[in-house]
């Protein structure tokens, strides 16, 4: 019988403890970093140094990362002061949805493609939103249609005023404008009167201003419909 030697055992890889938090942290920061379309299961795995299938003890899918990511993006969504007007309640919805979608690249994006609210955070919002609704006096349906309009207009807003994500590319967009609006009032006059008038307003708009008007239609529309309810 011969005795062989024993060998040195290899080192067991220790696997980092992954959990949902830090998924959607690393979610959060890759977003941040690539974009939505680089956003895939693969490129979060490396991130967090673990293989992708790892993550499927978590999240069982890509539209359940977008869910948890959206979430997470309205974590810090304040809420209105409930004893000003309605409308100002709406309006400061509006605005702090906003700010919170552009704290975040490809945010507006994220909450489009995540499906409806599950998480406590997007549920606290959506509740907030409707609660505003109700308490201002329109019924159960106009407040549900109401308040679906309300985050549209947000969410669509933010996803288009983001589409140029870095500097060269805004840098590029201003250029792209300033070409455009020489190309609109190059434009025959006797054809296209009203597209030469609306050029500077077209080609560069105030994309704060242009919010502010959409929220006051929007509030003058709904006011309008209570006042015949």
């Amino acid at each position: 019988m011969k005795i062989r030697p024993s060998r040195p055992g290899r080192k067991a890889r220790v696997k980092p403890r992954l959990d949902r938090s830090q998924i959607v942290q690393a979610a959060l920061d890759l977003l941040d970093d690539v974009g939505f379309d680089a956003l895939t299961m693969r490129n979060l795995a490396k991130k967090l140094g673990v293989k992708a299938a790892s993550l499927y003890w978590h999240v069982h899918n890509k539209q359940d990362l977008l869910s948890l990511l959206a979430d997470e993006i309205c974590a810090s969504m304040r809420e209105p002061d409930r004893t000003l007007p309605w409308r100002r309640q709406l309006e400061e919805l509006g605005n702090e949805y906003r700010h919170v979608l552009l704290a975040h690249r490809d945010a507006a994006r994220v909450l489009a493609e995540s499906g409806a609210p599950s998480g406590p955070h997007r549920l606290r919002l959506t509740e907030i939103l409707f609660r505003t609704l109700l308490d201002a006096g329109f019924n159960h349906k106009d407040a549900a249609y109401a308040g679906f309009l309300v985050s549209d207009y947000v969410t669509m807003f933010v996803l288009d005023e983001t589409q140029d994500v870095n500097t060269d590319a805004a840098d590029a967009s201003k250029d792209q404008s300033s070409d455009l609006q020489t190309w609109f009032k190059a434009l025959p006059a006797h054809e296209y009167p009203s597209l030469i008038a609306l050029a500077d307003y077209l080609t560069a708009p105030n994309a704060d201003e242009r919010f502010r008007f959409g929220i006051e239609i929007l509030e003058n529309g709904l006011e309008t419909r209570l006042e015949r309810q």
